[in-house]
């Protein structure tokens, strides 16, 4: 099969955002290079949400299908995944669908962004799932303003830059706190 190659790679044609995936962003072998980016094809099986999307039609995302939700959307495993990133396949499609995808990709980018922040100040190396699944399902007005009351904490603690292991613990409880008073579940994956 001919390459296949997407612009926006940090979000899979089928919806899953993964830019937001903790597997993104994993070291070594196991990284996922995100839809059709580099080595996508020795790391994943023949993706029909890619040949149909990119190959057959020129698209970024189903969304912007003028026959979506097509059959795809009817029954596909990856639609009855409960990882994280994939559970805002749907969600995704319809914003893309209503938006247009560059609307949505600049919602994405921020998010995306703003994960890239946690990773790099607050991941103390046991909590990337954890920061992955918050940024992939709480609003980004939430995610900037737990970024600042940690700030804040961490100032008023002194807690030292290099302290990731209390940073994160930090963050991780002002983010929990924020998901239980909106009743949305950050649970890591088994």
């Amino acid at each position: 099969m001919d390459k296949l190659i997407k612009k926006y790679y940090t979000l899979g044609c089928c919806g899953i955002d993964c830019g937001l995936c903790p597997r993104y962003y994993t070291e070594g072998e196991s990284r996922c290079p995100g839809c059709l980016g580099e080595n996508f094809a020795e790391k994943h099986p023949p993706c029909s949400f890619a040949t149909c999307c990119v190959k057959n039609n020129n698209l970024e995302a189903c969304g912007q299908c003028i026959n979506f939700p097509c059959k795809k959307y009817n029954g596909e495993k990856i639609l009855k995944d409960s990882f994280v990133t994939h559970k805002k396949m749907m969600e995704n499609q319809k914003t893309i669908k209503k938006y247009g995808i560059e609307k949505y990709m600049e919602k994405q980018n921020i998010r995306v962004n703003i994960l890239e922040k946690i990773l790099s100040e607050y991941n103390d190396g046991k909590s990337k799932n954890y920061f992955c699944i918050a940024a992939a399902l709480l609003d980004i007005k939430c995610l900037n303003i737990s970024i600042k009351k940690a700030e804040r904490k961490i100032k008023k603690g002194n807690i030292m830059e290099n302290d990731l292991k209390n940073k994160a613990i930090i963050l991780k409880n002002i983010l929990t706190e924020y998901a239980n008073k909106n009743n949305i579940e950050i649970k890591l994956e088994k």
